[in-house]
């Protein structure tokens, strides 16, 4: 196999002329650049410059070398280049996981500004449910994955994955603008008992936090119609067709529909970010901070908004 230390140094001598001005180039001695020529046409069979008093001239053979030895030392610098901007974070790939309704303000906020001082780095985004993204996230298929967790079904975290909550996100209460409620700003739940609901499907325990939470109550909620799909929950409410319980993320276009505050202690999301500790991605940490900026620049829209 070819010595790669030792190709440069014929790229040296073909560069400079001499064996002098080669030793100058690489901060060796003389003997040592000669040393090392000798074995290289000793490993190859083969004459790669011809000597003479006063002269050292490459042969054919030498000189179809070193166009290889170029070759290969543009693709050690690019080699080098692309690591180096790996380590600095400058290059580079982030996977990141997400729930549906964080990419409608949440992660889009984030990435705008991460891409904007990162563009060489290549995103993969992959939404999902929290339940459905820390196994890849533990698998070392994700290197973030922005979750949220309900109080009244939070989900077994691992030991590998550290969780940052960012803020508290309440629930809304959807109803058509002449419902009987169409007016108030506050609901308790209890008031809604008897209703038509749009529900969702639930999470990893397949229980909907919805019917959790009527559960405390003294009631079972009638549910017309599941969707996991909020822009559709709300559009069969604007139809008349039953009430709904929207996270605050969820809610892009409430038009044609009245949104009241519920006031519940435990009908909330937390809103966070899962990673995994022994994660070395050296871009993870800019998305982080770029995550955490954003997040609470939401944190503070939902406090004017629904405080």
């Amino acid at each position: 196999m070819l010595n790669s230390a030792r190709l440069l140094v014929l790229l040296e001598i073909a560069r400079r002329g001499t064996i002098v001005a080669a030793a100058q180039a690489l901060h060796l001695s003389p003997s040592a650049i000669s040393h090392q020529l000798a074995r290289l046409e000793q490993e190859l069979g083969v004459a790669l410059v011809e000597r003479a008093p006063q002269s050292l001239r490459l042969t054919p053979a030498g000189v179809r070398l070193a166009e290889h030895a170029q070759a290969i030392a543009d693709l050690m610098a690019v080699a080098q280049d692309d690591l180096r901007a790996h380590a600095q974070g400058a290059a580079g790939v982030l996977r990141i996981g997400f729930f549906a309704s964080a990419g409608l303000d949440l992660l889009p906020r984030a990435l705008a500004a991460f891409a904007a001082g990162n563009p060489q780095v290549e995103l993969e985004l992959i939404m999902g449910q929290p339940h459905e993204l820390v196994p890849d996230l533990e698998a070392g298929r994700l290197d973030a994955a922005v979750v949220f967790e309900h109080p009244l079904d939070p989900w077994c975290r691992q030991a590998a994955v550290d969780v940052r909550m960012y803020f508290e996100e309440p629930q809304l209460v959807v109803v058509p603008l002449r419902h009987r409620l169409g007016r108030r700003s506050v609901v308790r739940l209890a008031e809604l008992e008897g209703e038509s609901w749009i529900g969702t499907h639930g999470g990893s325990t397949g229980e909907p936090v919805l019917e959790r939470a009527c559960a405390a109550e003294g009631f079972r909620p009638r549910v017309r119609c599941r969707s996991d799909h909020y822009q559709v929950t709300i559009n069969l409410a604007r139809a008349g067709m039953g009430v709904a319980l929207i996270p605050a993320l969820g809610l892009a276009d409430s038009a044609g529909v009245h949104v009241c505050r519920l006031d519940h202690p435990q009908l909330h999301r937390r809103i966070g970010v899962a990673t995994r500790a022994t994660n070395r991605n050296p871009v993870l940490q800019a998305f982080l901070a770029e995550l955490g900026a954003a997040a609470g620049e939401i944190r503070s829209l939902l406090d004017m908004q629904w405080a």
